[in-house]
């Protein structure tokens, strides 16, 4: 799968496609009118950036609460209701009158119950698309929320000017009901992609284990942080230039379609894990152009040219989804988005306590420059192969995705990783390999060729198999192992996305 015209003709596709916009337009338009008000209201740039993003916080409590419920409820039930509870919540949020606590009252609440969201929608992506189809097709769900982001500041600085914040926020709240509807229509019944009841215990035995491999770490850090902090950085553009923030979201938004697009459509495989770094470093660094209180133009180019950098997240989302096991997809994609949301509610808190203190330019400055601290900090962890060798990463790998024995720890001590050869193998070699494995073949892209590895093992057990793995940075994937007689035997498991 090359072309985006092919992710069309797969089921299914089109109406997540179009449920997943609804929902963003809605989001946005919602979002705008709310930090409208507040700062209308309170005059506080503070509670503005929260009113636009301080329920991001609320995924916290949801990711150590709910998050095993992305994998365990069925996919279309539970899109149909979030959509539903959003648009009630933002309907509610309208209200003549309301106070300022009754507000965030809501959005904790409803924030708290819709970090299921992500999981929901992106494990669903997962199940629709075959595996190589995966980052294409989260770059043009992506590249919907760019699309929609733009039109939704427009028609929400539109109806801010026509209306008020109150009539805004109903068309927010009819576009999330807009999203339930084509859920509803257009995509099929599936059952759950895991048994068992959601629960507390289960959603904290699936972040310990996500959490536990130092690959993984980086990757959820790199997600998270510096994305988080450039979110406070957009979150100060309402009270930066109040009569024109919707220019400055605009134009981020514009930012980020782009930078999706060449990432999910263009950038060589070869490249991608080489260029999530300077991608989170560009993500940053045009902002510090706000120290200096740029005019609106001038601030506008450099919020576009920021935000190519967001492409960034689908390289990593990409290295995420190969070293997580299949059944854990759901729950690793939600707890990527809640983790970011939720640092995206704590860059927009902190970036408004500083603008409180000093002014929102210092404020975006003062959080770009936190970004690229941070991702320079995180950068020897996402390098191309940074903890690829590590024998605890390999092993929780495996574990998942070998079965009936293939992979499992064997009794006789032989190898420090309990028993299993870990080679890489030239594409063809195995028929005529002797029982008593030798000396291994290096192997690896043409650009790239790891050393040769000499690895001496006598199996003792009576199927005295000999184990081949191949092995390519962080994804590991089972290739056919060879028995006593020379005969070539199929790997056993499931195959990694």
């Amino acid at each position: 799968m090359v072309t985006f015209r092919e992710l069309f003709r797969i089921p299914e596709f089109g109406p997540l496609f179009a449920a997943s916009a609804a929902h963003v337009a809605a989001q946005t338009v919602s979002g705008l009118a709310l930090g409208t008000l507040l700062f209308t209201e309170t005059g506080s740039p503070l509670l503005a950036a929260l009113g636009m993003f301080g329920p991001s916080l609320a995924q916290l409590l949801g990711a150590s609460t709910l998050l095993s419920a992305a994998d365990r409820l069925p996919p279309r039930a539970a899109l149909v209701g979030l959509s539903l509870v959003m648009g009630i919540s933002t309907a509610v949020q309208a209200v003549p009158g309301l106070s300022v606590a009754a507000t965030f009252a809501v959005l904790l609440g409803v924030g708290t119950v819709t970090s299921l969201g992500g999981g929901v929608r992106y494990g669903l992506l997962n199940e629709i698309l075959p595996p190589q189809g995966y980052l294409l097709g989260r770059a043009m769900l992506n590249m919907s929320v760019g699309v929609m982001q733009i039109s939704g500041y427009a028609l929400g600085g539109l109806l801010l000017a026509l209306v008020s914040p109150g009539g805004a926020l109903l068309a927010g709240a009819a576009l999330h009901c807009v999203a339930a509807l084509v859920a509803v229509f257009g995509l099929s019944r599936r059952p759950p992609r895991a048994g068992g009841r959601p629960s507390v215990a289960q959603t904290w035995r699936g972040n310990a284990q996500l959490w536990s491999a130092p690959p993984r770490r980086f990757v959820y850090l790199g997600l998270w942080v510096p994305n988080g902090l450039v979110v406070g950085c957009e979150s100060l553009y309402v009270s930066y230039a109040p009569q024109h923030a919707g220019v400055l979201f605009a134009s981020a938004a514009f930012g980020m379609l782009l930078g999706d697009t060449a990432v999910g459509r263009f950038l060589p495989a070869r490249w991608r894990a080489r260029l999530a770094v300077p991608m989170l470093l560009l993500l940053a660094a045009p902002h510090l152009i706000f120290v200096f209180r740029p005019e609106l133009g001038v601030a506008a180019v450099a919020a576009a040219v920021a935000c190519v950098g967001y492409g960034a997240s689908l390289l990593l989302q990409e290295r995420l989804m190969a070293l997580t096991p299949t059944e854990l997809t759901g729950h690793a994609l939600g707890l990527h988005t809640s983790g970011m949301l939720a640092m995206q509610g704590v860059g927009a808190t902190v970036a408004g306590s500083v603008a409180q203190l000093t002014s929102p330019a210092t404020g975006i400055a003062v959080m770009a420059a936190a970004s690229i601290a941070v991702t320079v900090a995180i950068a020897p962890g996402l390098r191309p192969g940074a903890g690829a060798s590590a024998p605890s990463e390999r092993a929780e790998v495996l574990e998942p995705r070998l079965e009936g024995g293939i992979g499992q720890p064997q009794s006789d001590g032989a190898g420090a990783s309990g028993g299993v050869v870990e080679r890489a193998v030239e594409e063809g070699v195995g028929q005529d390999l002797p029982a008593h494995v030798g000396d291994v073949v290096a192997s690896g892209r043409p650009d790239r060729r790891p050393p040769v590895v000499v690895e001496q093992h006598q199996p003792t057990r009576h199927d005295d198999l000999a184990e081949v793995v191949e092995v390519e940075e962080h994804l590991v994937e089972p290739v056919a192992a060879v028995d006593e007689r020379g005969v070539r035997r199929e790997p056993v498991g499931d195959q990694p996305r």
